[in-house]
């Protein structure tokens, strides 16, 4: 018969040296000098008297103490070793935490990531950090169904972010091939739903390719109660046609040193849209002669943010460079919202520019960073037609910002 009570465990008070209150059935409790109550269970396997913890009084309970003395009793009379047992059950709670969509998400992650650019690192990660994780991260992968699946994506679909929905299920289809081939799963599910997700139109980002709305839409912008830096980047982006993301990103010190006569903005190959092994190939570094429109830009930006390292910096966080998304914004709020993207000034320049120079078509494809497929290293050679360039970056300058505001103007507000 059972002799402990809840009283008396909390009565038990620390003693010189530890001390044991049984309760019958091979239970007990350990006191020790320090006053901590352990409940132990005391039994015999293999002809051996062995010891099995069980928990600590009061986290565990004297219902509870008696309750696991009896679920061990129950293993002795299968004839299998609680202590083993209570092993194996901690080693199969510890892979299941390993084998959550999380862990092996991030492991996946951790092994692919040397051969990506830092920029597209950060995108795969915040991207699962956002909108997989929170939903899926605790939950065992084996245990993710194709109706799950689609359950995660059509929110993000139906929020307009149909790409960004093919390109989680991209990302979680790796994983899900990575944990079979780890021997963790042993189906894909996102592979399945690929089928069943929402079609999405293809072409090309929305573009204004004729010229005089072009020019209309800069002046709409530059009207537009924004922060001047958001203008002036919306300007350089128009003129100098490199990518949003290039632009965003530029340090002063690309732009510091500026030939006052024959300007020319030197990209870092580890800066332009290039695979990762190319990244550090001097042979590939971009060169943008700068228009006269340019360089003022230039210099009406440097006093804003000049004293910093960024020539763009975030309004929030000065050592991070802005959002691209901001130029998006201003273009939006200037009534352009699926019209044209900052993305779009490369087609709008294509297209106004091989217009007018045909003959120049190579040139103008060598102005966008364009190398064809089949060309070799020496196309590379960023330095080509640099006269020529020049000469046409000037021409789209005094096109694109005919009867436009000046520079100073995005700073102060139009004048009177």
């Amino acid at each position: 018969m059972a002799n402990l009570t809840d009283a008396r465990i909390r009565a038990a008070k620390a003693a010189e040296k530890p001390y044991k209150l049984a309760d019958g059935g091979g239970l007990h409790l350990f006191v020790s000098p320090a006053g901590g109550k352990l409940w132990r269970y005391r039994y015999m396997f293999g002809g051996k008297e062995k010891l099995l913890s069980l928990g600590a009084y009061p986290d565990l309970s004297l219902a509870v103490a008696r309750e696991a003395r009896d679920g061990a009793k129950a293993t002795l009379k299968a004839g299998r070793d609680p202590s083993i047992v209570k092993k194996l059950g901690k080693l199969a709670s510890a892979q299941s935490t390993a084998n959550t969509f999380e862990a092996i998400g991030r492991e996946w992650y951790e092994l692919q990531k040397p051969q990506w650019t830092e920029r597209h690192a950060a995108d795969v990660l915040t991207s699962l950090e956002r909108d997989v994780f929170p939903t899926f991260g605790n939950i065992p992968i084996e245990d993710i169904t194709a109706a799950d699946m689609l359950a995660l994506l059509r929110p993000i679909e139906k929020r307009e972010a149909k790409e960004t929905a093919r390109r989680i299920r991209q990302r979680m289809s790796a994983i899900f091939v990575y944990a079979i081939a780890s021997g963790r799963a042993a189906n894909d599910p996102a592979a399945i739903v690929k089928g069943a997700m929402a079609p999405m139109k293809k072409g090309r980002q929305p573009a204004i390719t004729n010229l005089d709305d072009a020019r209309a839409m800069l002046r709409k912008a530059d009207a537009e109660a924004a922060h001047p830096v958001t203008k002036l980047a919306l300007r350089l982006l128009a003129l100098t046609v490199v990518r949003p993301g290039t632009l965003a990103a530029t340090p002063w010190a690309e732009w510091t040193n500026l030939d006052p006569d024959l300007p020319l903005w030197h990209i870092p190959a580890e800066r332009m849209k290039l695979r990762l092994q190319h990244k550090d190939d001097e042979a590939r570094d971009f060169l943008v002669p700068l228009s006269r429109q340019a360089a003022d830009a230039i210099a009406t930006l440097r006093v804003l943010t000049g004293r910093g390292p960024l020539a763009f910096p975030n309004a929030r966080h000065a050592h991070k460079p802005m959002s691209e998304n901001a130029m998006g914004y201003l273009l939006n709020r200037a009534g352009y919202h699926h019209k044209h993207v900052p993305h779009g000034w490369r087609a709008t320049f294509s297209s106004v520019m091989n217009e007018r120079y045909p003959a120049d078509r190579h040139i103008i494809d060598l102005m966008l960073a364009h190398v064809p497929k089949d060309k070799v290293e020496g196309a590379y050679n960023r330095a080509q037609y640099l006269d020529r360039r020049r000469e046409l970056a000037q021409a789209w300058a005094d096109l694109i910002l005919k009867d436009a505001a000046d520079p100073v103007d995005l700073l102060i507000g139009p004048r009177r």
